[in-house]
């Protein structure tokens, strides 16, 4: 099993990014997916949710409206669209499949936004 983010790196304060997690070694299309982010010092914190279908999407309240999760179950991945980004969005991001039984983590990509 296998969850691999990429996308993230430097942006200015008000810039944007879209993240990426290419799945493998299970049943993507049969899994819930979930963007979490952990900044220095803080707790990990919930992003964004998607059902296996992808009809359903919940996210953190300090996100909504500035971030879309999406996915592409064709593709084996799941996207975070990030908008509008502030410095308090700088962490590290973390992608991860549960069906409630089993759950997975990617190695987490860095998202850091200064000027």
């Amino acid at each position: 099993v296998q969850l691999v983010e990429s996308g993230g790196g430097l942006v200015q304060p008000g810039g944007s990014l879209r993240l990426s997690c290419a799945a493998s070694g299970f049943t993507f299309s049969t899994y819930v997916m979930r963007w979490y982010r952990q900044a220095p010092g803080k707790e990990r914190e919930l992003v964004a949710h998607i059902t296996s279908g992808g009809g359903i999407t919940t996210y953190g309240n300090s996100v909504k409206g500035r971030f879309v999760i999406s996915r592409d179950n064709s593709k084996n991945t799941v996207y975070l669209q990030m908008s509008s980004l502030n410095p308090a969005d700088t962490a590290v991001y973390y992608c991860m499949a549960t069906n409630s039984v089993a759950e997975y983590w990617g190695q987490g990509t860095q998202v850091t936004v200064s000027s």
